[in-house]
């Protein structure tokens, strides 16, 4: 396509999505360098939409499809490379951190033409489900909107747990939470080699009474192959390397071996796939835990990138520590993966 026309047509449906009411010409960046923890639905859509303009279409910017509440969730994808990685965020929509972390991951690779950017592109496709559950942001809930569920994940009158209906046993035409069912149909499309799903979790002290910044974990569920757990383990101890460089304290999350969590249920399709959790640990903290998340995602593309994934030893990630007792006075703000 022609850059005319290609600007044009971004133009075109910059001005219909304004038309919508989900795009206001108004709307400024965040300000200080600092990102906006929880930019609303039309923020989201712009931010996606000038990151693909700025890029001159090294992003590519598409909706998978629709939530319950007619909310676009959005598909951001950037590289041309032969190892493919998909990167979930805001499965549950009050646990929003991940999607900021995105939007700057996907500036810092795909808009610019140094020469460490073009090689990233070359080597690696990275997907990007931005903001999973728009219908979850929107309401400040963890759940999907779907007021008529009585669901055997989630809350009746409100919805479905997305992060339960990964079950690869149930096509996605057939899963009840429409959301899962749209991230079924890209894992599908895409294929990847390396799944990571961002979520956030409650606060946190180790054994040495520090308090925890974030968590992962790989699949558990005893049918994921054994070469896909040793790559997810390899991939998980990339980013709490990189995450403990950044100065943050990572524990393993204590998840069960369900199959319809995302990282059993993508471990069980052939991905290496991993959870990691960052700690809601206030506003004052916010910005700290959107760079731990981004220095993972880029930690993980580049050494997915340079092979240096593959060197890792899998039984490192076994000394990851386990999480230790929550905060008290925080147990209000607990998230389960």
């Amino acid at each position: 396509m022609a850059k005319s026309m290609r600007i044009a047509l971004l133009s075109a449906l910059v001005t219909a999505l304004a038309v919508l009411g989900l795009v206001t010409p108004t709307q400024a960046a965040p300000q200080g360098g600092k990102l906006d923890p929880r930019p609303s639905t039309a923020e989201l859509a712009r931010e996606l939409l000038e990151l693909q303009w700025r890029s001159r279409g090294t992003i590519q910017v598409s909706p998978i499809g629709k939530s319950n509440e007619g909310r676009p969730v959005w598909s951001a994808r950037v590289g041309q490379g032969p190892l493919r990685i998909l990167y979930i965020t805001q499965q549950h929509g009050d646990e929003p951190l991940g999607t900021p972390a995105a939007l700057e991951f996907l500036r810092q690779v795909g808009v610019g033409q140094s020469s460490h950017q073009r090689w990233l592109r070359s080597q690696v496709t990275v997907d990007i489900v931005v903001r999973a559950n728009p219908d979850g942001h929107e309401h400040n809930w963890r759940y999907n909107y779907d007021p008529d569920a009585d669901p055997e994940y989630g809350e009746a009158g409100k919805g479905y747990d997305i992060n339960r209906y990964h079950d690869p046993a149930v096509a996605p035409e057939d899963n009840p939470s429409t959301e899962s069912g749209l991230i079924q149909r890209e894992y599908a499309r895409f294929q990847p080699q390396i799944v990571v799903d961002y979520h956030m979790q409650g606060r946190y002290l180790d054994d040495q009474g520090r308090e925890i910044n974030a968590s992962l974990l790989w699949p558990t569920n005893p049918g994921v192959t054994p070469e896909d757990v040793a790559l997810a383990k390899q991939i998980s101890v990339v980013a709490q390397r990189s995450m403990t460089d950044g100065g943050a304290i990572v524990s393993q999350y204590p998840g069960d071996d369900y199959e319809g969590i995302a990282r059993n249920g993508y471990g069980l399709l052939g991905s290496g796939s991993v959870l990691i959790e960052l700690s809601d640990m206030g506003t004052e903290h916010e910005q700290a835990q959107i760079n731990s998340a981004l220095r993972s995602m880029l930690a993980i593309a580049t050494s997915a990138a340079d092979g240096s994934l593959n060197t890792v030893d899998p039984a490192e990630a076994d000394k990851i520590p386990p999480r230790g007792e929550p905060i008290p006075q925080a147990a209000a703000t607990e998230h389960a993966d």
